[in-house]
């Protein structure tokens, strides 16, 4: 474990920000204990520092949940969690939202001994904007997570972890794992897992079944890089669809279990129709971008496991199978589920076998290999 300045533990007992010193990616700043968990479990909201663009300090925000027994031994087992699409608005954090347990797959593992460490991701509970998709901000999240959670005492996370992800977090599991040596060597990477993942991003947008999600979703997307990296949209809307596509991003989070209200239907049919025919691929700066960011086979280390519903309107399974095949061409095993639900039901849908597999890995048991049947 690592050691921390009086002031630090001071800072952190009283939940208070820490000294600009202690600002270094992965330090905890606060854990506060949630009070409503599900059986079994014990909880912490979190925070804690990881690197923006150029390496700047940002405080981010998550959960770390744990078994409710006594500290073991031995440190326990870690599962990083990415959560899928929630918005990219602050208030979107999964960490904010009374259904947060009941919508995190990743808790299952607690079941069996796991501490999972949930990262809401730069910009989701924290003041600036979320990079939507963009991979190395989001693996270095997720990563710092996992080093924050190791100064629970509570929690006993030891260094050895795997990373699980659905949707936009099957993305940030991908890259998580593919970062995972160079930016954090402190920590050691067991095992991947992504269920229904984007991987070719200018593909799924152009390739999803849904086209009301795709609208959506390529909203948030052209609202985040544009405010970020200042990209204009000219190429791809109007000056009043932009105003649009704002207003749908900075007001919608996503939710299962509620009706969307009728202004936010109307601007997604908006943005649908406004961007019919139009391929964020063909369009600079946003092509370019967008292959930055989809995941290189070359650099996914295995083991990994990858489920994907071949019902999927939102994440197209055509994409997700031709991306796992190139990673068997490069010599890396797939393991592979195959599932028939829809997209918000991938990370439940597969939950037990792919928990199943995870242990094994941990328990040292060779990976399986479905590559000839991808």
């Amino acid at each position: 474990m690592r050691r921390f300045s009086i002031a630090a533990l001071i800072a952190v007992a009283l939940n208070l920000p820490t000294p600009a010193a202690a600002q270094r990616a992965g330090e905890l700043i606060a854990a506060e204990p949630m009070r409503e968990t599900p059986a079994g479990v014990q909880a912490w909201q979190i925070r804690y520092w990881t690197s923006g663009q150029g390496g700047v300090p940002i405080a981010v925000t998550g959960v770390v949940a744990a078994p409710m027994e006594a500290i073991p031994p031995r440190p326990r087992r870690v599962i990083a969690w990415t959560h899928g699409a929630w918005g990219v608005a602050e208030k979107c954090a999964p960490s904010l939202s009374p259904n947060f347990f009941a919508a995190t797959a990743g808790i299952d593992a607690v079941g069996r001994g796991y501490v999972v460490v949930a990262p809401d991701y730069i910009g989701l509970g924290s003041p600036t904007m979320h990079p939507f998709l963009v991979g190395t901000d989001t693996a270095q999240a997720a990563l710092d997570g996992v080093r924050a959670a190791r100064a629970i005492p509570g929690a006993a996370a030891g260094s050895d972890f795997a990373v699980w992800g659905e949707s936009q977090g099957g993305h940030a599991a991908l890259w998580t794992a593919t970062l995972a040596r160079s930016y954090a060597p402190d920590l050691n990477l067991v095992a991947t897992a992504a269920a229904a993942p984007p991987t070719d991003l200018a593909a799924n947008l152009r390739e999803a079944g849904d086209k009301n999600a795709r609208a959506l979703l390529l909203s948030f997307a052209l609202h985040s890089w544009s405010t970020l990296y200042g990209f204009s949209m000219d190429g791809v809307a109007n000056r009043a669809n932009q105003g649009v596509i704002h207003r749908l991003a900075e007001n919608n989070c996503v939710s299962l279990d509620k009706k969307p209200k009728l202004g936010t239907i109307l601007g997604i049919l908006t943005i649908a129709r406004a961007t019919r025919g139009k391929d964020i691929d063909r369009i600079e700066p946003f092509g370019s971008f967008a292959r930055a960011n989809s995941v290189d086979t070359a650099r996914v280390p295995g083991p990994l496991l990858i489920a994907q519903s071949r019902n999927d309107t939102i994440v197209a399974p055509s994409v997700t199978r031709k991306f796992a095949k190139a990673v068997c061409r490069r010599g890396t095993g797939v393991r592979w589920i195959d599932m028939t639900g829809d997209h918000g039901t991938s990370a439940k849908e597969s939950a037990p076998e792919t928990i199943d597999w995870i242990t094994s890995r941990f328990d040292g048991t060779p990976a399986p290999n479905d590559c000839r049947r991808v």
